[in-house]
């Protein structure tokens, strides 16, 4: 039996007042995905005051969002769409790029998508 291997694995480092997020999406994702890293986001953000996030997404291994998983993230990014200073996405698939485009309308910091890993990283420290 083939395992289905799907999910967000989240990295958070803080420094000062300043947020590193790097998440790792794989297969397609589900809303119970959602309801666990969406706490630990919530949390890891609460405790800063007007925080600045810069976001690395690893889009790499995702095929998508079931239904529900696409609203949680549409929630998601309007819950915390302010907090974000910019959001570097790295994958590998045109409709990865579009999703790029549309989630910058809901985000308040620049969202930018990119085929290299190497290339993200640069732009988000620039």
């Amino acid at each position: 039996m083939k395992t289905v291997r799907h999910g967000l694995s989240i990295g958070i480092e803080r420094i000062a007042s300043h947020f590193f997020v790097s998440l790792k999406a794989t297969g397609k994702l589900t809303h119970e995905d959602y309801e666990t890293i969406t706490p630990m986001l919530d949390s890891a953000l609460s405790t800063v005051k007007e925080p600045k996030v810069k976001v690395l997404i690893d889009g790499t291994e995702l095929e998508g969002w079931e239904l529900r998983a696409a609203w949680d993230d549409f929630k998601l990014s309007l819950k915390h769409g302010n907090e974000f200073d910019k959001i570097a996405i790295y994958g590998n698939k045109n409709w990865q790029e579009i999703s790029a485009k549309i989630g910058a309308w809901f985000i308040s910091g620049e969202v930018k998508y990119f085929e290299s890993e190497d290339d993200a990283l640069a732009w988000l420290n620039e």
